[in-house]
């Protein structure tokens, strides 16, 4: 598999349990999928065409025959068969309770803390009962065999490479280590284990594992991933010193790969001029990683992990014309002059886009890929569909996509050119939310079921003045955005709108699990 870094593609795939599957199965499927450190399941993508040939012991010579899930569920009795409540651990035997109990979003969560303090064997065992009762029969299959045998490099490689596609690559790390320890002249385990650290935002550890290859590496994908997650780590010496040594790709399907991390660079050494570039400078690597400006930052707990990014945020009115005032700023930083707003066909945008037409004075016309000079509004670009995505990856002349709230942690397949916040999970203003009272706790509010012409004019009429927040954050004026857009203009609209990583990179922001 070819993830992030390793990955020139990722798609967006929600667990679907099949049809025949009973209700317990379902809901089973539904609370581990609920739990995965990213809320996505990763489809192979872009594999490389001619990988090197594997080891006897290791490498999928052909399919396997997964294990059949049982049609009903009795995983109570078969979990009380397998506990073995004598001699253990106090986390082992928590998460024996927790599968017995059913609580699959408990199990996830305890060896998300605690894998580092369970054998391999141990996690396995856990995780064939967890996956049976989700139906994950390929989990199933390469639990049992691993837990059965944990020392034998295939099992290791085949549990890892199974947790990586479940979404559960901090339990993948442990076992793929281990399948290097065992055979470390072999690449496809390495690129696995490097796909689990960038799944879980190591990408120090990333580095460091490859380093330690040396002269073994090969340019594609090894010295290519070390390039990428030398960034993603915020070492941009490192980055630049491994990007001399690699050797433009003589497969073309990893020519984007090589002009992504090239693009990087050049964005960093003109970022490099008007911003810091640190572990808080969240503007700065944003504009590095994606090549979009961020046109606000998060007023509350930047000091306490969040950094400028929102986990969950209840949006407002103002801080849509917020956005769209600090939008302006930007263009005009640029010298950028769009004639017309494309509104796109979701409820949101609409709304959104016609408050646009009117603070910018411009024209809203219903977007066209063709269309020059035009500002495409986007509320959240999640909402679109995949062939309206396509049609925004690919630029044309004079257009720029905004987008009001942008995931970070599931991001769209399209990354927009200008974002007014980070969020993990965003409500909007016209969703249904909770309504803070004076008397008692907030309670719940309807949406708002006007038309989008409606919506669009209470963003017009709404006060656009800054949350003061807890004091926090950084100070961030008009002047400082300025300063930014205008340093970066050289750099900014260049290449595809490629899909950012769902890693926060060298600026770390707390998450909910």
């Amino acid at each position: 598999m070819i993830k992030a870094g390793v990955r020139t593609a990722m798609i967006t795939a929600r667990v679907v349990p099949a049809p025949s599957s009973p209700p317990r199965v379902v809901a089973a499927q539904r609370a581990l999928t609920a739990t995965l450190p990213t809320p996505w399941v990763l489809a192979q993508a872009a594999r490389y065409a001619a990988p090197p040939a594997l080891p006897a012991q290791l490498g999928r010579s052909r399919p396997r025959k997964p294990r059949r899930c049982p049609t009903t569920i009795t995983s109570r009795n078969r979990v009380e068969d397998r506990v073995p409540y004598a001699g253990v651990t106090d986390e082992l035997a928590k998460a024996w309770e927790l599968v017995q109990a059913g609580d699959l979003p408990g199990v996830m969560r305890h060896l998300r803390l605690n894998a580092e303090k369970l054998a391999i064997s141990d996690i396995a065992k856990v995780v064939e009962q967890a996956a049976a009762q989700a139906g994950f029969d390929d989990l199933v299959a390469a639990s049992s065999a691993l837990a059965a045998d944990p020392d034998q490099p295939q099992n290791l490689f085949d549990f890892g490479y199974g947790c990586i596609e479940r979404g559960i690559s901090y339990l993948a790390v442990p076992a793929l280590t281990a399948a290097l320890d065992r055979v470390p002249d072999s690449p496809v385990v390495l690129t696995e284990l490097v796909a689990a650290l960038e799944d879980e935002g190591r990408h120090r550890d990333a580095v460091a594992v490859l380093t330690e290859r040396g002269a073994a590496l090969r340019a594609w994908p090894d010295r290519y991933l070390l390039v990428f997650n030398s960034i993603m780590a915020g070492d941009l010496a490192g980055a630049k010193a491994q990007f001399g040594q690699l050797t433009a790709p003589d497969d073309e399907q990893w020519q984007p790969a090589y002009e992504r991390v090239w693009r990087m660079l050049d964005r960093a050494a003109t970022v490099g001029t008007v911003s810091v570039l640190d572990n808080r400078d969240l503007r700065g690597w944003h504009f590095v990683l994606t090549g979009g400006v961020l046109a606000t930052l998060s007023p509350y707990g930047f000091d306490q992990g969040m950094t400028g990014r929102y986990a969950y945020t209840q949006d407002g009115y103002d801080r849509c014309l917020l956005g769209l005032l600090r939008a302006r700023v930007i263009l005009a930083a640029t010298g950028r002059r769009p004639r017309t707003v494309s509104l796109l066909p979701d409820r949101s945008s609409q709304a959104l886009g016609l408050a646009a037409a009117e603070v910018f004075g411009l024209r809203p016309e219903p977007f066209s890929a063709r269309r020059q000079d035009t500002l495409v509004v986007a509320y959240d670009l999640t909402a679109a569909g995949d062939e309206l995505m396509a049609q925004l990856r690919e630029r044309t002349d004079g257009q720029v996509l905004y987008e009001h709230a942008t995931c970070w942690t599931d991001p769209p397949t399209v990354t927009a050119d200008i974002s007014t916040v980070l969020h993990q999970t965003v409500v909007a203003p016209w969703g249904e939310h909770l309504r803070h009272t004076a008397s008692g706790p907030p309670q719940p509010a309807p949406a708002d079921d006007r038309s989008v012409r409606e919506l669009a004019a209470e963003i017009t009429r709404a006060d656009p003045t800054p949350d003061s927040g807890d004091g926090e954050t950084p100070a961030d004026l008009d002047d400082t955005l300025t300063r930014f857009a205008a340093g970066v203009a050289g750099s900014w609209l260049t290449g595809p709108r490629g899909r950012a990583s769902a890693s926060p990179g060298p600026v770390p922001s707390s998450r909910f699990l």
